[in-house]
C-alpha cells in the first residue's frame, strides 16, 4: 500500500463518526419491568387507601343516621314517660283488698290499664327506649337521682333501696334519671374491680 492509500485510510478512519458514550444515568437507569412494577404497586396502595378511606366514611354516615333517627324521639318519648308514669301511679293506689275483690268492670278496669302500661313499655322499649329499676345497685349520680338518704347498717353505705321512680335510658343516653333513696351508715362499699365500672354512658342527669 503506498503512503498515499494509507494517509486516505486514516484520514477516513478518523472523520468515521463514533458511537456516543453510555452516561451515568444511562447506565444506572432501571429496566422498563422495573419501573412498571413500582408504579404499580404504587397506584395499588392509593386504590387501597381510598377505598379504606370511603369504607370509613360510609360507617360513619350510617352512623350518624341511626343516631339522628333514634334521638330524635327524645322530646316524643319524654311526653310518652308522663303517660307511663300516671298509669303507674294509678296502679299503684289500687289496694290488694280492692284488687283481690274487684269485680265485673272495676277488675276489666284494672286489667285494661295493666295490659295498656305493658303495651306502652313495649312500644317504648322497641323505639330504643329501655326503663331501668336499680334496687339494690350502687348509687350511680349519672343515672340515679337522690331524693333522700336511709340509715341502714345492714347494707353498704351508698346502695339504692328504695326507688320511687323507674329510669329511663334511650339508646345509650340518659332519658331520665332514676328517682332513689339511698342507704347511709353501713359499711362502705368495696369499690367496684377495674375495668367493671358502671358502662352506662354518662350524661348529667336533669331533673324532673
Amino acid at each position: 500500500m503506498s503512503d498515499k492509500t494509507a494517509r486516505q485510510t486514516t484520514r477516513v478512519e478518523e472523520e468515521a463518526p463514533r458511537a456516543p458514550a453510555a452516561t451515568s444515568e444511562q447506565a444506572t437507569a432501571p429496566e422498563p419491568s422495573t419501573a412498571l412494577e413500582r408504579e404499580h404497586a404504587e397506584t395499588k396502595d392509593r386504590l387501597l387507601r381510598a377505598l379504606a378511606e370511603m369504607e370509613n366514611l360510609r360507617k360513619r354516615a350510617d352512623r350518624e343516621i341511626a343516631d339522628s333517627r333514634l334521638y330524635s324521639l327524645t322530646s316524643f318519648a319524654r311526653d310518652l314517660l308522663v303517660v307511663a308514669d300516671n298509669m303507674r301511679r294509678a296502679l299503684d293506689a289500687i289496694t290488694p283488698e280492692l284488687r283481690s275483690s274487684a269485680e265485673g268492670g272495676v277488675k276489666a278496669l284494672i286489667e285494661g290499664v295493666e295490659l295498656t302500661e305493658r303495651e306502652l313499655l313495649k312500644a317504648l322499649e322497641k323505639n330504643g327506649v329501655r326503663q331501668f329499676t336499680p334496687q339494690g345497685e350502687k348509687f350511680d349520680p349519672n343515672v340515679h337521682q337522690a331524693m333522700f338518704e336511709i340509715p341502714d347498717a345492714t347494707v353498704p353505705a351508698g346502695s339504692v333501696v328504695q326507688v320511687m321512680q323507674p329510669g329511663y335510658m334511650l339508646g345509650d343516653r340518659v332519658l331520665r334519671p332514676a328517682l332513689v333513696g339511698v342507704s347511709k351508715g353501713g359499711p362502705k362499699m368495696a369499690p367496684a374491680p377495674p375495668g367493671n365500672d358502671n358502662k352506662t354512658p354518662k350524661e348529667p342527669a336533669a331533673s324532673t
